[in-house]
């Protein structure tokens, strides 16, 4: 089974099998350690992708096509499903659909569209704005009739803009047109996210994010798995390791002027060598005379 067709048959057994857990990743390598690490999907976040790119934060700065670009070097790498960023779709409906057919082709298996203005900002960050209902609807049939099999995820932000009902009202919309999943984002406290996962969840596979210090109620996916959460997405748990980690390393280098002492926690070449497969391309290469 290709990685699509893989992930739309694990959503359909969420009820047997539980949520599927997806670390953010945003570059080959770190796709590859969440495959490594056991996980059946990860989540290529449109904030690690202009944190890790651009340095820069979550404010749609990266363009549609750095993001194709992205996910077709991913792919050359694994098959593992991924669930791509869109934002908002780039400008309309247009740029939505030949985004929607890029990204499909580039490799990814699941395309996320928002109804944010443009620019998008963070969904957990203050200040955000949300298009008009019915702009929001076209978001989503834009993107449907664009893709060929790959799964489209409806995301509202509605929730802290104009309140929990129109946040329902959007999803419910957004399932009407036959989204594949749905996804409200900002629910700030259990009670507004038991009433969401009552509604939603066993009618369509229902997305979460869990972002590290954001409105976030909970971190726990055993609880969000007794909602009825099929989705857990951490977007931002390897970047932010590496931000917090790696400045210590750092610190510790510039003082100790040597990494001895950090071996047990940055690893050696051989470890990255064995990650990214040296061995099986050096005899690939040796079959050709390479």
């Amino acid at each position: 089974m290709n990685h699509v067709t893989r992930l739309r048959g694990r959503l359909a057994e969420r009820a047997t099998r539980g949520l599927v857990s997806m670390p953010g990743c945003w570059d080959a390598l770190t796709m590859l350690l969440v495959e490594r690490a056991g996980f059946e999907a990860g989540f290529v976040s449109g904030a690690a992708l202009s944190m890790a790119m651009l340095g820069r934060a979550d404010l749609g700065l990266v363009p549609a096509d750095r993001v194709v670009d992205t996910i077709a070097l991913m792919r050359d790498a694994s098959d593992l499903p991924l669930l791509v960023d869109g934002d908002t779709g780039f400008g309309n409906a247009l740029t939505l659909q030949r985004f929607v057919r890029m990204l499909e082709r580039a490799g990814a298996s699941a395309v996320q569209i928002e109804d944010q203005t443009f620019p998008k900002r963070c969904g957990h960050m203050a200040g955000k704005q949300v298009v008009p209902l019915a702009d929001a609807v076209g978001r989503v049939r834009a993107a449907l009739d664009a893709r060929g099999d790959m799964l489209v995820v409806a995301r509202t932000d509605a929730l802290s803009v104009e309140g929990l009902d129109s946040a329902i009202e959007r999803a419910d919309a957004f399932l009407a047109e036959g989204a594949d999943a749905v996804f409200v984002e900002g629910a700030r406290t259990m009670d507004e996210l038991e009433t969401v996962t009552r509604r939603f969840a066993a009618r369509v596979p229902l997305v979460h994010n869990l972002a590290a210090g954001g409105v976030t109620p909970t971190d726990d996916e055993v609880r969000l798995e007794a909602l009825g959460v099929a989705v857990a997405l951490h977007p931002l748990l390897l970047l932010g390791g590496l931000a917090t980690s790696g400045a210590d390393w750092l610190t510790r280098l510039a003082g100790d002027r040597s990494s001895a002492a950090l071996r047990g926690a940055t690893g050696e070449l051989h470890h990255l060598n064995d990650l990214t497969g040296a061995k099986a391309l050096l005899d690939q290469g040796a079959k050709y005379g390479c």
